[in-house]
């Protein structure tokens, strides 16, 4: 069986750290030092591979948006010499960063895998060393053609993860869609699940311009100003967190505020609060008074997948108007098509 080859993107998060006197710190250099101590990375099976570390070794709490384009320029200026990729990040942005370059790396043809671990390498009791050596099989000879997120024994979609376990291995759901594949004795995959690049497409990198985002979850009692304050100039875009099918309080102030705020070209993305199921701003009289004042649906895409879709979108140059059609179509997975 052909090794393959596999270039690791070492980013930074808790799987390269070490104990410092106040708790685990990035390190540089000492990822590959535990690699290097892994002789399994050794074996036959195992692909060649080639580590880059990242001079900074983020937390990933620390992540913005050029990072993902930065990880994007790194990947696509290897993008010929190896038949996969795998990204080492901290768990705790991870599902952003694996959504993001879902949309910036367009006509991708090779499998991106993110990955990382809730224990660091150095311990015994470490999850990093099955996350690492899974994804990078993955990476080496599957094809999966997709931006991915390998965590806790399965293969996630990236732009359907999100986190939800602070400590427990199995940190990350795709709660409205099913995994592309597990890992037990075998690791068995789910092809049929997995999406195809469209022919005649070429790789390249999406580099969008900065834009002012902003999350806004309603809760009782929320008032129209705290709505005005989170759309006010500069904000571009923005996901609304709302009850149930997508459900808003009966406000008139609260609408006329997102109204506002829509007629001045923000666009609002309706998103449910729960961790499973989707929008429908037709089931409700305060679902579709929201759709009056401008909002629009985001069907069952999560928050990540959300901010990274409008952070693509508003970032290419496109109008409101283009944004807000686009935004409700599926255009990498990250969506259910009603």
């Amino acid at each position: 069986m052909k090794r393959g080859r596999v270039y690791i993107a070492n980013t930074g998060g808790t799987m390269g750290m070490r104990r410092g006197p106040r708790g685990y710190v990035p390190a540089l250099g000492f990822l590959e030092e535990r690699m290097a101590a892994m002789p399994e990375l050794g074996r036959e099976e195992m692909p060649l591979f080639a580590v880059r570390e990242y001079a900074e070794q983020l937390d990933s709490a620390n992540v913005r948006p050029a990072y993902w384009a930065a990880i994007g320029r790194d990947l696509m200026d290897r993008y010929d010499d190896y038949d996969g990729f795998v990204v080492v990040h901290g768990t705790d942005t991870m599902a952003f960063s694996a959504a993001a370059l879902s949309f910036l790396l367009e006509g991708l043809g090779k499998p991106v895998i993110f990955t990382g671990s809730q224990i660091p390498l150095v311990e015994v009791r470490s999850d990093g060393r099955e996350n690492l050596i899974t994804s990078m099989l993955i990476a080496a000879r599957q094809p999966v053609p997709e931006v991915c997120l390998f965590f806790g024994n399965r293969l996630l979609r990236g732009n359907r993860a999100t986190k939800v376990s602070a400590g427990g291995f199995d940190a990350f759901d795709s709660p409205n869609y099913p995994a592309l594949g597990e890992a037990g004795v075998d690791v068995e995959l789910r092809l049929d699940r997995v999406r195809r690049p469209e022919p005649g497409t070429s790789p390249r990198l999406a580099e969008p311009a900065p834009v002012e985002l902003a999350v806004l979850r309603l809760f009782p009692g929320i008032s129209a100003a705290v709505v005005e304050r989170a759309l006010a100039p500069p904000v571009a875009g923005a996901v609304l967190q709302t009850y149930g099918v997508g459900n808003a309080p009966e406000d008139p102030e609260l609408l006329a505020a997102l109204a506002a705020a829509a007629g001045r070209g923000v666009v609002v993305v309706n998103c449910t609060q729960c961790l499973r199921g989707g929008v429908d701003m037709g089931d409700y009289a305060t679902g579709g008074a929201l759709r009056r004042s401008g909002v629009v649906g985001g069907a069952d895409m999560t928050t990540e997948a959300a901010v990274a879709k409008l952070y693509y979108l508003l970032g290419s140059g496109l109008g409101a108007g283009e944004a807000r059609r686009l935004v409700q179509e599926d255009l990498r997975g990250e969506l259910t098509p009603a």
